[in-house]
């Protein structure tokens, strides 16, 4: 290729590049592996490759990058620009699904299912329209979780609901022909509302690009070089939409690593990274090994961890930072204790040695673990920040007023249209709404196609007053959809809140409590500034591009935050970040690992890797904590020691005295909690035990045995880890779940 030096000189490309991240760059064409090691400069890589590649003649529209994060498509954005000036924004740089969000938008009319305006449904969304099938099915709706887990695994295995019903027409467990029905009638009421699930943008546009060749020919045409971030995070879906657009050309290159694939349970599968040189026999492969981020302690103890996997690229960190100190292993007696110690020991870093509390981050395996930190952390008013926590956007207000720009954006969206119909109160009782939508549903139109046609409105067995302020409802809907085309989409909104009485209400005595709508206006003022922020970034946005924007942000896109407070998450939210110094609580057997590991080593390997992630956060000073004893349910529980601390080499780990001395080689607690005025336990932790061989128990209610396979109505999947005569312990395979300790009697669960 002809060198362009027009704009930039394509030397200064490589000045700040390790001879790795140089050889990854300047592999311009064929398909290219890089295997990314944590802090490595994977988005550095990233970034200059894409400068690179326009140094090189590449026209920047021919060029796609997906990340996993608006954060970081942002990020490398910025970078970008930095480097080679305005035509970074001809780059097609997002998440995977902004990018498929975007190309259904100008595509998916050819499929004749869907128009272009269609709903991006949230999960919040996706499980009412669920209920409603569930219902119309007579089946119990508060299994609803359980479907919806089961029909999003189904899209992102790229399997439709014809397939699904094939693949269970036979099946012995009704659960899964239950499933099969239910997601027929959710695909059914989708089309209907002319609406899409999270994970149809990327299911659809697979279906699409595959049924209608001459749209992925202008596809693979339009973008000939790809480059893919966290390779190792793809589920099938991805994996078969990445392979789609770069087959022609094959010019793609993946960034990622092995041993920090830790999202199995939602379906990413680490064999699209072990296998690319499968796919791709002529890739050429970049190891970069070097970390820019840890001190050499913290690299060497996460090395000798994950060292442990037998899944995974050989690769070896190796930093040239200071040796640091040893990481701190704190082993406290209770749950409580733990987080006393944890509590002290964030003061004494911030006092004594001159942290900030922002520097300061508190990682765990389950949300649940959370607790007993924050009232320890109010109690000694230390500010801490939980990311990952309920999402600005999830908040009650915000809905609302998001469901009226949805009716606006498209009028055949019924959800919506239920959830604001009397928000406020107008009189239009659930009894007449009930009938007019049943009627819209057997004549296949929209509620808001009856209401707008007098001759269908009048065969509603409505009462005359509901059906005059449904029409007021509705001539309000048209006003709004005529000011969408003339206001700033801000203003426009503004004009919503004002004209709907939502301003009104909360400034009713009757509705709320004054702090409450205070605080519900102070959100609302805040979500017209995440419109303003929005055109100002994108001039002429119109509403369709803001609710694509906002249905598109997730919880990690928000983990930053200039305020020094301490940043509480579980380490699945902490992927990709980095602090000064962090603390891992809770390690224990049956936390991290989780205790639905303890069967399955392909699960025990996966928790190895999320305790690498935990480890490779840290800068400069690693701490974990674990306590003997932890109360689940009400029910103390003894805990072992996490294996993964014992993985770790003796001289790159230290017991830690929280007063003056801080290294001390006794196996005692008594000296750790002197300052906390805790009386420390006398009897030594019992050696780790291992799991039982499975064992039967009868009760009235039915039969279960150690590792039997159990689905409950309300949390999913589970694996039965104990039963005793009253309660049985189950250990769910969303990880947000976790550990869960039920009455035997009571438990809602069936047998898979």
């Amino acid at each position: 290729m002809n060198l362009e030096q027009n704009f930039f000189d394509r030397n200064e490309i490589f000045a700040d590049l390790n001879p790795q991240q140089a050889q990854a760059v300047d592999c311009i064409d064929g398909p290219l592996l890089v295997i990314a090691g944590a802090g490595s400069g994977k988005t550095r890589v990233l970034t200059y490759r894409i400068a690179n590649l326009i140094a090189c003649g590449v026209a920047p529209w021919n060029i796609l990058a997906i990340t996993f994060t608006n954060k970081a498509a942002n990020e490398m954005k910025s970078r970008a620009q930095k480097l080679i000036g305005s035509r970074a924004q001809d780059v097609w740089l997002s998440t995977f699904h902004s990018f498929c969000a975007r190309l259904l938008r100008r595509e998916i009319a050819v499929t004749g299912k869907f128009t272009s305006n269609f709903a991006i449904y949230d999960a919040a969304d996706s499980k009412t329209v669920l209920k409603q099938c569930m219902n119309e099915l007579e089946l119990d709706a508060e299994k609803v979780v359980s479907f919806q887990a089961k029909i999003s695994d189904a899209k992102n295995a790229l399997i439709d609901a014809a397939h699904f019903r094939e693949f269970t027409a036979t099946a012995e467990s009704p659960f899964a022909r239950n499933v099969a029905a239910v997601y027929e009638l959710y695909e059914k009421k989708l089309r209907e509302n002319n609406a899409l699930d999270f994970d149809d943008l990327i299911f659809v546009t697979v279906k699409l690009l595959r049924e209608y060749p001459a749209v992925l020919e202008k596809y693979q045409n339009r973008y000939r070089y790809i480059l893919i971030d966290e390779y190792q995070d793809t589920n099938e879906a991805q994996y078969v939409l990445t392979k789609l657009l770069a087959d022609k050309y094959q010019n793609i290159c993946v960034v990622g690593d092995a041993d920090q694939s830790i999202y199995g349970w939602r379906g990413a599968d680490m064999r699209n990274i072990l296998n690319f040189e499968r796919d791709y026999p002529q890739a050429t492969v970049v190891k970069l090994e070097q970390n820019y981020r840890s001190t050499k302690n913290i690299l060497d103890a996460a090395n000798a961890v994950i060292a442990n996997n037998f899944e995974r690229k050989e690769k070896n960190l190796w930093t040239q930072n200071e040796r640091g100190e040893k990481i701190k292993f704190i082993d406290c007696a209770t749950d409580k204790v733990e987080a006393s110690i944890v509590a002290g020991e964030i003061r004494r870093l911030v006092t004594q040695e001159n942290f900030m509390y922002k520097d300061i981050a508190l990682l765990y395996r389950t949300n649940a673990q959370s607790r007993l930190f924050e009232e320890k952390f109010i109690r000694d008013e230390i500010p801490y920040v939980i990311i990952g926590g309920l999402r600005f956007y999830e908040r009650k207000e915000i809905k609302d007023i998001l469901a009226y720009l949805h009716v606006v954006a498209n009028p055949r969206d019924n959800i919506h249209l239920a959830r604001i119909v009397n928000v406020p109160k107008r009189g239009l009782g659930l009894t007449n709404f009930n009938r007019l939508r049943e009627f819209a549903d057997e004549a296949g139109l929209s509620i808001m196609e009856v209401v707008r046609d007098r001759n269908l409105l009048s065969k509603v067995a409505l009462t005359r007053t509901f059906r005059q302020r449904i029409q007021d409802f509705a001539a309000m809907v048209t006003l709004f959809t005529e000011m969408a085309k003339n206001l700033s989409v801000d203003n426009f909104i503004k004009f919503v809140l004002d004209e709907s009485g939502y301003l009104k209400m909360l400034n009713s005595p009757d509705e709320g409590t004054a702090t409450e709508n205070a605080a519900r206006l102070e959100n609302l003022g805040e979500f017209v500034s995440a419109a303003k922020d929005f055109i100002t970034a994108n001039a002429n946005a119109d509403l369709d591009e803001f609710l694509n924007h906002v249905a598109l942000i997730t919880d990690l896109d928000a983990t930053d935050t200039d305020e020094s407070r301490v940043r509480m998450m579980t380490i699945h939210s902490a992927k990709g970040l980095e602090f000064p110094v962090v603390f891992v609580a809770g390690m224990e057997e049956s936390l991290l690992p989780h205790s639905h590991a303890l069967t399955s080593r392909a699960d025990m390997e996966e928790e190895r890797r999320t305790c690498y992630v935990a480890l490779t956060r840290a800068k400069k000073k690693l701490i974990l904590t674990a306590a003997e004893r932890r109360m689940f349910f009400g029910k103390e529980h003894d805990q072992d020691v996490s294996r993964f601390v014992e993985e770790i080499p003796a001289e790159f780990i230290s017991r830690v005295d929280l007063n003056a001395v801080h290294t001390y080689q006794s196996t005692t607690r008594s000296q750790s909690y002197t300052q906390y005025n805790y009386t420390p336990p006398t009897a030594h932790r019992p050696a780790r035990v291992t799991v039982p061989a499975p064992k039967k128990i009868s009760t009235p209610v039915t039969s279960w045995h150690v590792g039997e396979q159990v689905n409950h109505r309300k949390w999913g999947l589970g694996t039965v880890m104990d039963i005793d005569a009253k309660t049985i312990t189950i250990s769910f395979a969303n990880p947000e779940v976790g550990l869960k300790v039920l009455g035997l009697r009571v438990a809602p669960i069936d047998r898979v």
